[in-house]
């Protein structure tokens, strides 16, 4: 898979060193377990409570090095968060322990995209049954929703919901991750759910600086926090400006929230004071916002889900398994990727290969955007909450048929882009198509324990902040209604598959991701690698580069994530992001020899900054045959590898 990497001696790390891990181990040769080293000696604590370890800057790209640990990983997008995780592992806990550690922590350190009053999508591999699960945790529309939910008040006042659908109580989904991680965890736990929020309720009563991330963050949405007096409080000084990096905040209402959760379990999320205070919130019409309609029976009612993770080959040498619908992620990545097999796209790896990925080189960008588009296209028409719409044929096979993406293939031209593509033909499926949504927020977390067992974890509160409806116990509401499509039909008056139903699910782009080696019979073999991204729509397109770029390339965990984003959705514009110091931005873009190559191609190349946080574990053998790790966190977000004898080369 990838060359074997010379591992720095433990011998020439010091005590003091490892004194600064701050972490207990049942492993002898992990005595400097969760602590970051490089080789020239000098330690990296990734942060305790009151004090955040993240070096970068809120936005823009600062340059990582791969990580490598020998049994147990965690990739999460902050500091505190991995290092929760990390400890998790460390004490012996499963990776689906150390995610449910790290998303308590994220709801606090980073509020603007991730949280219990949110969702998430987790792909869960067990080495020991060679089993991978699609727990879905997804949030749902109301009892009461009618498919005009979000698009006007009423049927008497047809107006859009006030302020605007996204901040008013109707894009607020019931909260789908705590039910969905204590699932998980009834399944593949192994220290007590109670111990597992210990580090969040250390954090929220102790304090933690806020990361510049988290601040610039805040700055950007201060308007609208300013409208919901918990949320104002929490993020704004008192003349209402953000609260700047650095600054020390405590949560006492939130630890009360996780103690609450830790001891009484996730039915006192769905139950009790903590679900009246959800309802409460979202039927809140302070300032002449539209309330929701979510009742007290709607989070009783609540229930994850477990799927079948959608697993196809690729080149005949690898399995990979992504996340079925009400996620659009699996299907889109397997499309693109069955696509791609087509060509041969080993024969067009970056060039000038540097810890940042290199230059992709113009031929690969525009195959890969190709694939995306045709991708997007069958997306956007055919898939939806397959509870309510099913797929056509009933299943992912048709749409993931090697003979049907062979003949979608033809249609890429190598000399000039399609521009918009149509949906294929998979029968009579009366559904019109839907518009583009503007999907944003979200975190990935991936994690790997020192049994094998792996999870990839995409979680959300959508938007950043979600609604900006903060509740008493301290947590935001997402605003994940909004991936719905508002209008239910088409211009013809035909359905849209993603329309607003009761209990329904919105459609998604998130695409946790984990690759297996092919066996001879098409069957998953060894653990290769595990992926994910937030990025809103353009999550597929993170994950598919992430993975051509370590599948085809053979580019490492960290250049694989750090490597120019590039994709495109179904439309002319192709995204090539600006943020990355290999793209030469002067002269609008053309003298660097990617854009100009693609503009020729007739692509319209968008160079805007993009803001992936792709997080990402590659499996391989090390110089004397023994198994390690390689961690990627993404140069564009705060994120960090954690493990066990971790090591920068």
């Amino acid at each position: 898979m990838l060359p074997a990497r010379k591992r720095w001696p433990l011998a020439a790390l010091t005590l003091s060193f490892m004194a600064l891990a701050g972490c207990g181990t049942s492993d002898p040769v992990a005595d400097n377990a969760c602590l970051q080293v490089t080789e020239t000696g000098q330690s990296y604590n990734p942060g305790t409570p009151g004090e955040n370890g993240a070096p970068e800057i809120a936005t823009g790209f600062a340059t990582k090095a791969v990580a490598t640990a020998r049994s147990f990983m965690v990739v999460a997008a902050n500091p505190l968060a991995a290092k929760a995780g990390c400890d998790v592992l460390n004490r012996g806990g499963s990776a689906v322990d150390a995610a449910v550690a790290v998303q308590m922590v994220l709801n606090l350190v980073e509020p603007q995209s991730s949280g219990i009053g949110g969702g998430a999508f987790m792909l869960h591999y067990n080495a020991d049954s060679g089993s991978v699960v699609a727990y879905d945790g997804r949030e749902t529309a109301p009892a009461a929703a009618t498919e005009n939910y979000l698009r006007w008040v009423s049927t008497t006042d047809q107006t859009v919901p006030k302020p605007n659908a996204r901040s008013s109580g109707r894009s607020i989904g019931t909260p789908g991750v705590l039910h969905m991680l204590d699932a998980a965890h009834k399944d593949a736990g192994r220290l007590s759910w109670k111990e597992l929020f210990d580090p969040a309720i250390q954090i929220a009563t102790d304090g933690f600086k806020i990361s510049p991330r988290m601040s610039a963050s805040i700055a950007a949405s201060a308007t609208s926090l300013q409208r919901d007096p918990e949320a104002r409080a929490y993020f704004l000084n008192a003349d209402g400006t953000a609260k700047a990096t650095n600054t020390l905040l405590k949560s006492p209402a939130l630890a009360a929230t996780f103690k609450t959760i830790a001891e009484g379990g996730v039915s006192a999320f769905y139950g009790g004071a903590l679900a009246q205070d959800i309802v409460d919130e979202i039927a809140d019409t302070t300032g002449g916002i539209t309330p929701g309609v979510t009742t007290l029976a709607d989070l009783a009612a609540y229930r994850s889900k477990k799927r079948e993770a959608i697993c196809t080959t690729y080149l005949g040498n690898y399995v990979v398994c992504g996340m079925p619908p009400p996620s659009s992620g699996g299907l889109a990545v397997a499309q693109t990727l069955g696509i791609l097999q087509n060509f041969d796209l080993a024969a067009l790896k970056p060039t000038a290969i540097d810890a940042n990925g290199g230059k992709p080189t113009v031929l690969g960008v525009h195959l890969v955007s190709e694939a995306n588009r045709l991708a997007y296209a069958d997306r956007d028409k055919y898939v939806a909450d397959t509870d309510f719409v099913p797929l056509p044929g009933g299943s992912p096979a048709m749409m993931v048929d090697k003979a049907y993406l062979q003949q979608r293939a033809t249609l890429i031209s190598l000399s000039k882009s399609m521009g918009t593509a149509l949906p294929g033909d998979l029968g009579p499926v009366q559904l019109g198509l839907a518009a583009p949504l503007a999907e944003n927020g979200t975190t990935q977390v991936t994690i790997v324990d020192r049994r094998g067992h792996v999870v990839s974890m995409t979680t959300t509160v959508e938007s950043a902040f979600g609604a900006f409806h903060m509740t008493r116990g301290g947590f935001l509401l997402n605003n994940q209604l909004t991936d719905f499509s508002a209008a239910p039909t088409d211009a013809s008056g035909t359905p849209i598959a993603n329309r607003v139903a009761a209990g329904k699910r919105p459609r998604s782009s998130m695409a946790p991701t984990i690759v297996f080696r092919a066996k001879s019979d098409g069957s998953r073999g060894d653990f290769v690698m595990s992926t994910g991204s937030p990025g809103g729509a353009t999550i597929i397109q993170y994950v598919a580069k992430t993975l051509v770029g370590v599948l085809d390339w053979g580019l490492d965990a960290q250049q694989a994530t750090a490597m120019i984003d590039f994709g495109a959705a179904n439309s002319p514009t192709t995204n090539v992001g600006g943020e990355h110091p290999n793209v030469n931005l002067a002269n609008n873009g053309n003298d660097d020899p990617l854009v100009a190559g693609l503009r020729a191609l007739g692509h319209t190349v968008n160079t805007a900054a993009q803001s992936s946080g792709i997080a990402t574990i590659v499996r391989r053998n090390d110089s004397d045959g023994s198994v390690v790790y390689d961690g990627g966190a993404d140069p564009r977000r705060e994120g960090v590898a954690l493990g066990n004898l971790l090591i920068f080369k």
